[in-house]
């Protein structure tokens, strides 16, 4: 079959890659799962034996890159290394699912099921990619293997994307970032995470990319002499201690330093935690925690911590079983340095996250990381019985939880919750069982009330309160961070929905039963037309509500049916003209309400009061608007006010123009001022001897509060109009030290 020396070379060059696989594996595997690996090498060699990659190396090369990536970057085992191995066969060869389960079980029949892309899908708003994704993620409820080469590949195929056309780059480069890098990262395989987000920020900025690299570059030397020094110490007292350890440094990713950079507004000089030292304790597992905090003692002792730095997740491991102690301490150069702390065990979670807990289950052996075996338990959750779920739907409720920062809660008995940041009470609720979000009206958090929308924070203690006649809430939808309780609270909200649908047909059937009208679709039809409604689900809700009152049904089988059809059209007409009427004789509605008492709006005015509305507080010169709270009293608001535009939106016919009377000088209102800036002796004088003696404005109160060289201040004034208050607020800005003046809206 391998005839000329190029070809020879080329099998050669595959062999070595094998002979990798089968070194790594020597000491791992029996001589069966071994002669399994060989199998499906030689099944993936003939298959792919005619086939090429785009940067023109025999393609078998990609899945021994892929197998190689399984066993050193997760360090899975024999079956995943078969999968890996066969996990194009089936997509881009002859063979098929069938014969793969022939040849090598179910076990890897299902996983490179799992692992074989769809060719299309049927809805055109939708990526292929996504629809892919969605598969694999329903693998996870399963076998999460499928997942993990599926991982491996594109990693793979990220670090071979210089042979793809532009265009390419783009689209799997964003795919990575927004899809698979995420997961990554939920998984724990934090340095593939780390790799596929600076490949993906190489191809979509290769500018800032390129720039940070020079950057870590350059200030290697530097660095490397910085961590010498910084270590040394640590090392001796260690090793007085008798305690065995192992002292690694680590750069930040390139992807990471860059998000920093944008996020402080910072060069790249001012990055801080550029590097974080690691120290990996050996010793038995059942002495780590110890080990570790004496280790953290020791580090500590020589340099000072900043103790609002400092991370146990030892105690309290991350979702994806992340166990660590992280600290910044000051070196004694005054920079401050990152020092994480773990055990041997706890590294090999580190370093391979899920893939870590995989072998160990394989293994037979206790699973240590309960936080990787919660948080499966929580995708197979999500996943159970939606495999009918759109797909955009699927992965968005994935990457909620993908990415988010996670805060540890705790039940009434103690025990420990991980939600994701600005989980509210509702979550918490949804968290612990459906039925207690349910029927949720608060909870006690660390011992006082609280609403559902309370937004919790690491540490809290919360006790659901509950009521039998709670329902859920469609507010509840914008409250809800977690996927979980967005999933049951839409539920419910569905199936209450039904409910009312239902309890409305029956209202409806025996009304009809009472005017003598029989329950039919002929009679249904017709009112759904005299009421407007598209469906019969409308008209039942309508009638269950009330927004379809019982006296429209006895109209619309009334013999003046078409007259009461006649005037619902025209309302909305004579709601315009009413409307229209307010805006065009306003005056003329004004001057018969004539009093001999001057008011604040244009003309005089008897039996109508007044009123200045306290949401906006509006003064003289403002653009205002009044709202006919009765045929007695117009209430004044400014027309950028959010309670007026609800009220324009809501009450249109209420609404009338409304301005000040020209001559209104010597009328006062009562405005307020806020003043910030740096405090210092005489501040107050001056500001008060702008008020008193350049204005002669007079006050109704003054705040000052003052705090390690800052002040700030509120004075409530009266004020002739929205002039006069714009030239003091210009003329208090000029005083030494006052960096802020603003008015205030609402007192």
């Amino acid at each position: 079959m391998i005839t000329d020396a190029h070809n020879k070379d080329e099998l050669k060059h595959i062999l070595s890659y094998y002979k990798e696989i089968q070194n790594f594996l020597r000491s791992r595997t029996t001589i069966e799962q071994r002669k399994k690996i060989r199998k499906a090498f030689s099944l993936a060699l003939n298959a792919h034996k005619d086939m090429r990659r785009r940067s023109g190396e025999p393609y078998i090369i990609h899945p021994l890159e892929v197998s190689l990536i399984v066993l050193k970057k997760m360090n899975l085992g024999a079956t995943s290394v078969v999968c890996a191995l066969l996990h194009d066969v089936v997509e881009d060869t002859d063979y098929t699912i069938q014969d793969i389960e022939a040849l090598f079980g179910e076990e890897v029949a299902h996983i490179i099921d799992g692992l074989t892309k769809i060719d299309e899908v049927s809805d055109t708003q939708l990526s292929i990619q996504v629809e892919n994704f969605k598969k694999v993620l329903l693998t996870l409820s399963t076998d999460a293997r499928a997942i993990l080469i599926k991982i491996a590949d594109r990693l793979h195929n990220m670090r071979t994307l210089d042979a793809m056309p532009v265009e390419k780059q783009q689209k799997i480069a964003s795919e990575t970032m927004y899809l698979y890098a995420p997961l990554a990262h939920r998984l724990g395989l934090y340095s593939i995470k780390s790799e596929m987000e600076d490949l993906s920020m190489k191809y979509q900025d290769p500018g800032s990319y390129q720039y940070i690299v020079e950057q870590i570059q350059a200030s290697q030397a530097e660095r490397e002499l910085f961590i010498k020094d910084f270590i040394e110490p640590i090392q001796q007292k260690i090793k007085e201690k008798n305690i065995e350890v192992e002292i690694l440094t680590r750069v930040k990713s390139i992807y990471s330093i860059w998000q920093k950079m944008n996020k402080k507004q910072i060069p790249f000089e001012e990055v801080y935690d550029l590097f974080a030292i690691r120290i990996i304790v050996e010793g038995e597992s059942e002495f780590a925690k110890s080990l570790c905090w004496m280790v953290y003692s020791i580090v500590t002792d020589i340099y000072r911590p900043n103790m609002e730095r400092l991370r146990d997740w030892i105690s309290i491991p991350k979702a994806n079983g992340y166990q660590a102690l992280h600290t910044t301490v000051m070196s004694h150069t005054g920079k401050w340095v990152e020092v994480q702390i773990r055990s041997r065990q706890m590294d090999a979670i580190a370093e391979n996250g899920l893939a870590a807990h995989w072998v160990y289950k394989e293994d037979g052996k206790a699973a240590y990381e309960q936080g990787v075996e919660n948080w499966l338990a929580k995708v197979k959750q999500l996943l159970q019985n939606q495999q009918d779920i759109s797909s955009s739907d699927l992965v968005s409720g994935m990457k909620m939880n993908l990415y988010a920062k996670e805060i540890f809660v705790f039940t009434p008995k103690g025990d420990v919750r991980t939600l994701p940041e600005n989980s509210k009470v509702i979550d918490f609720a949804y968290e612990i069982d459906s039925e207690l979000g349910n029927h949720c009206i608060g909870a006690k958090v660390n011992n006082k009330l609280a609403p559902p929308s309370q937004v919790l924070k690491t540490g809290d203690q919360i006790e659901i309160i509950t009521s039998t006649k709670q329902k859920v809430q469609e507010e509840w939808l914008g409250l809800a961070a977690t996927s979980k309780a967005i999933e049951h609270i839409t539920d419910a909200l569905l199936n209450q929905k039904e409910e009312k649908i239902k309890l409305g047909r029956d209202k409806l059937k025996g009304f009809l039963k009472e005017i003598n009208v029989d329950f039919d679709k002929t009679s249904r039809n017709k009112l759904m037309v005299f009421n407007n409604c598209k469906e019969k689900r409308d008209l039942y809700l309508g009638i269950y509500d009330g927004s379809i009152p019982l006296s429209r049904v006895r109209q619309c089988f009334s013999p003046f049916a078409i007259f009461f059809r006649i005037k619902v059209f025209l309302k909305p007409v004579f709601v315009f003209i009413l409307k229209l009427r307010y805006l065009i004789t306003l005056d003329a509605f004004i001057r018969r309400k004539v009093s001999k008492n001057p008011q604040l709006l244009s003309g005089t005015v008897s039996n109508i009061k007044q009123t200045i509305a306290t949401c906006c507080n509006p003064i003289a010169g403002d653009s205002v608007i009044g709202v006919m709270l009765s045929d007695y009293e117009i209430e004044v608001h400014r027309t950028n006010c959010p309670v007026a535009i609800e009220l324009m939106a809501r009450k249109g016919d209420k609404i009338v123009k409304a301005k000040w009377r020209n001559e209104q000088q010597n009328v006062d209102f009562l405005a307020g001022i806020k003043i910030k800036g740096f405090d210092y002796k005489g501040l107050v004088n001056n500001i008060t001897g702008v008020i008193y003696q350049d204005f002669q404005i007079n006050c109704r109160s003054m705040k000052f509060e003052s705090s390690e060289g800052l002040f700030e201040g509120t004075i409530m004034l009266y004020i002739h109009n929205v002039e006069h208050l714009q030239k003091l607020i210009e003329k208090l800005k000029t005083i030494d030290g006052i960096k802020q003046v603003e008015r205030i809206n609402s007192y």
